[in-house]
């Protein structure tokens, strides 16, 4: 004995990659554009924490919601992405007091090594991602970080443009800590350009000025969206798009549509103006009503909390 413990271990770490590892221990999950072919989300069924608000002020929604239509609304959402070959997962748990809930993306920004668990900005929905963290650990998807210390990151805040460059967004839902703390992550998993994103006084996400309908197709509300970002993709050599109604990108979401395959989104119905534009450009738009569910101030980007996309 005394001699094997004078040899020493003797024997070499394994030298794969997480990424390489992923498929053989955790599963086909991964994320790194916003338009690669859709695989699979996470989404939230609105449960019972919809019913029983005596008022939307608390957790700053518009109106009170109707649950049966809330669901109906988001499961003919789901049936579009099963229509189109996209496996729906969901959140089955949450607490009675969070609402929210139903607006995943706010809690998981999803990359090619698993899922970043956000930290909310406000206080009333502090705590769901334990719920959310729950569900992915289910599914065998892997949590790569959990925003802590003082670090608030929402999902939303973050875009993917391709496997090297994400757009990141600082504002009242993610500071300064929680940006770098996604920064670390994202440049760990070989991220070279991260475009800042400065979110504007009075607006959530970036996801509700801008979005990404095409391999090289970026919708952006004009008035909003700076200057530096629309130059970066320029030089990307993407065709900005315009959505130039106030009205639609602020009040009917026509901005937060999700991409089902590079260059076929499923919107928000009506928004007129920005569909056309989108389809001016070449994109096949697939509208679904959500107009209960923008009564917290969400919509389809806001509820799918991509799992799996494609490569572009």
């Amino acid at each position: 004995m005394e001699e094997l413990l004078a040899r020493g271990e003797r024997w070499f770490p394994e030298g794969s990659t997480f990424r390489e590892d992923m498929p053989k221990l955790w599963g086909d999950w991964g994320v790194d554009s916003e338009v690669g072919k859709l695989r699979a989300v996470l989404m939230r069924r609105p449960g019972e924490e919809i019913e029983k608000l005596s008022s939307p002020e608390p957790y700053r929604w518009k109106a009170l919601m109707d649950p049966e239509l809330a669901r109906a609304q988001q499961d003919a959402l789901a049936k579009v992405y099963r229509d189109h070959g996209v496996e729906v997962y969901y959140a089955r748990e949450a607490a009675l007091d969070k609402p929210n809930s139903l607006y995943l993306r706010d809690i998981v920004f999803m990359t090619p090594e698993g899922a970043i668990l956000g930290r909310p900005a406000m206080a009333a929905r502090r705590g769901e991602e334990r719920w959310v963290a729950k569900a992915l650990g289910e599914l065998g998807v892997p949590i790569v970080r959990t925003i802590n210390g003082d670090g608030i990151f929402e999902g939303a805040c973050c875009l993917w443009i391709d496997s090297k460059t994400a757009i990141l967004g600082t504002g009242v839902r993610c500071n300064a800590s929680g940006a770098a703390q996604v920064e670390y992550e994202l440049r760990n998993m070989g991220v070279e350009n991260i475009i800042k994103f400065q979110i504007p006084y009075g607006h959530a996400h970036v996801d509700g000025l801008m979005n990404m309908a095409d391999r090289k197709k970026a919708v952006v509300f004009p008035w909003q969206v700076p200057y530096d970002v629309v130059a970066a993709l320029k030089e990307l050599d993407f065709q900005i798009i315009e959505a130039q109604s106030v009205l639609e990108v602020k009040q009917s979401f026509g901005v937060n549509f999700v991409a089902l395959e590079p260059g076929v989104v499923v919107m928000p119905a009506g928004n007129q103006r920005t569909q056309a534009a989108m389809e001016e450009a070449g994109i096949k738009v697939i509208t679904v009503d959500v107009s209960e569910i923008m009564k917290g101030w969400g919509a389809i980007h806001c509820m799918t909390a991509f799992l799996r996309r494609d490569p572009i």
